[in-house]
């Protein structure tokens, strides 16, 4: 499993607005210098970001992006979603048919038992991350996710 570039640089740039401090918001070149991107590329993550609602810019030349909502209700699945989608999602196994136009394994296949359930163990985790828990250095956030990574697991038990 892998995560894409875009959703690991829109996750970073998405981090690095909720903790700009202007209210004028965060320009694409503060973005791309601060995160070593090109503007082409932060623009365009900029881009899905706004369109999947969490993001909004502010008019002017000294405008830039602010959050749309607060940090508490970005819900990180919701925003690797718009970033790249799930993981192992319904077309997976029309993408993995070999040589053929389909699977060998589309009636009985046990591997795709075990990707649908990473998945879900995956989203039941990211359900509970919020941005808000990654606005903060790394030390802190890494307390917040074992908090809740421990407190998932024992609600599993």
């Amino acid at each position: 499993m892998k995560i894409t570039a875009q959703e690991e640089y829109g996750l970073r740039i998405l981090i690095r607005i909720a903790g700009c401090k202007d209210a004028a918001g965060i320009s694409i070149p503060q973005l791309s210098e601060s995160e070593g991107l090109s503007s082409h590329y932060v623009a365009k993550l900029a881009r899905a970001l706004r369109m999947g609602g969490f993001i909004k810019s502010t008019p002017g030349n000294k405008g830039g992006y602010l959050l749309a909502k607060s940090a508490k209700d970005i819900v990180i699945k919701d925003l690797l979603t718009v970033l790249g989608g799930e993981m192992f999602d319904k077309e997976f196994c029309g993408q993995h048919t070999g040589a053929m136009r389909l699977c060998t394994n589309s009636v009985d296949c046990s591997a795709r038992s075990l990707w649908q359930m990473v998945q879900f163990v995956v989203n039941q985790l990211l359900v509970r991350i919020t941005l808000h828990d990654l606005v903060s250095n790394e030390t802190e956030s890494s307390k917040n996710l074992g908090s809740l990574l421990k407190d998932s697991l024992v609600l599993a038990e």
